[in-house]
C-alpha cells in the first residue's frame, strides 16, 4: 500500500507537469500567433494594427522576445524613439540566445544615436559585441559612435547642471555667512580692545594731567623764586636814604686818591730841595 501512494503521487505530479506544460505550450501558441498577425499587419503598413497585435502577443506571453523586439523595430521605423528603446531593452532581458540579444543591443544603440547620446550609444555597441563579436555592421557603428562622442562630449543634463548650481550657492552663501561672522567677531574685539585701550588711556591722561599741574606748579613757584630774588637785587642795587651808591663811593674814594698824592708829591719836593748829591768817583 505504501508503494502503491508513491507510485499514485508520482503520475499525479506527472500528469499536473504535462497539463503545465501545454498549457505553457498554448500560450506561445496562441503568442506566436498574435506576432504573426503584427508581422502581416506591417508588411502591409498598418501601424495601428500591427502594434495592437503585439500588444496581444506580449501580454499573452512576457517572454516572447520575438513580439517585444518587433514591436520596438515598428516604434523605430515610426520614429517614436523612445518607445523603441523600451521594448528593445525589454527583448534583451528575455532573450534566450546571444544572437537575440546582440540584435537588441545593436538597436538600442541605434536609438542612442538618433538621440545623439553618443556615450551610451558606445556602451549600447559594445554590448552588442560581447554577444557577436563578428558582426561588421556593429563594429562600423561603434567606431562611428566614438568618433561622435568625441567631438561632441558629453553636457550635464539640467538636473545635474541645476543642482550642481544650487550647491555653489549653498557653499557661496555660507562662505559670505561666515565671512560675516568673522567680520563681526572682528568689529567685536576691536570695539573691546578700544574699550580698554580708552579706559587705560583716560588713567594714563590723568595721571599725566597730575604730573603736569604738578610740574607747572613747581615751575611757577621757580619763577615766582627768581622774581623775588631779582626785586631783591633791585632792591640792593637801589641807594638807601642817606647812603652813598656805589658809583658815589667810588667817585669819593678817585678823588681822596688824587687828594693825597698831590700832597705827597709837595712832600716829596721838599725834601728834595734839602739833600745834596755827591760827584761821581774817577777810577
Amino acid at each position: 500500500m505504501k508503494h502503491l501512494k508513491y507510485i499514485l503521487i508520482l503520475l499525479l505530479t506527472v500528469s499536473v507537469t504535462n497539463a503545465q506544460n501545454k498549457e505553457a505550450e498554448q500560450i506561445k501558441k496562441e503568442s506566436n500567433k498574435f506576432t504573426y498577425n503584427a508581422n502581416k499587419a506591417l508588411q502591409e503598413n498598418s501601424f495601428v494594427d500591427a502594434e495592437a497585435e503585439y500588444r496581444k502577443a506580449i501580454s499573452k506571453d512576457g517572454e516572447n522576445a520575438t513580439a517585444k523586439y518587433n514591436l520596438g523595430n515598428a516604434y523605430y521605423q515610426n520614429e517614436s524613439y523612445e518607445e523603441a528603446f523600451n521594448r528593445y531593452k525589454q527583448a534583451s532581458e528575455v532573450a534566450l540566445t546571444k544572437a537575440e540579444k546582440h540584435s537588441a543591443y545593436h538597436n538600442m544603440g541605434n536609438v542612442f544615436m538618433q538621440n545623439k547620446e553618443y556615450e551610451k550609444a558606445v556602451a549600447a555597441y559594445k554590448n552588442a559585441l560581447r554577444n557577436n563579436p563578428k558582426d561588421d555592421e556593429t563594429r562600423y557603428n561603434l567606431a562611428l559612435a566614438k568618433e561622435m562622442l568625441e567631438k561632441n562630449p558629453p553636457k550635464e543634463d539640467d538636473k545635474d547642471k541645476k543642482d550642481k548650481d544650487q550647491k555653489e550657492q549653498e557653499k557661496e552663501q555660507d562662505k559670505k555667512d561666515q565671512d560675516n561672522k568673522d567680520e563681526k567677531d572682528k568689529k567685536d574685539k576691536d570695539s573691546d580692545k578700544e574699550k580698554d585701550e580708552g579706559g587705560k588711556d583716560d588713567k594714563d591722561k590723568d595721571g599725566k594731567g597730575d604730573k603736569e599741574k604738578e610740574k607747572k606748579k613747581q615751575d611757577d613757584k621757580q619763577d615766582q623764586n627768581k622774581a623775588d630774588q631779582k626785586d631783591d637785587k633791585k632792591q640792593q642795587q637801589q641807594p638807601k636814604p642817606n647812603q652813598l651808591s656805589p658809583q658815589q663811593v667810588k667817585s669819593l674814594l678817585q678823588a681822596m686818591n688824587n687828594a693825597e698824592k698831590k700832597t705827597q708829591d709837595k712832600l716829596n719836593e721838599k725834601k728834595a730841595k734839602g739833600i745834596k748829591i755827591k760827584a761821581e768817583k774817577d777810577w
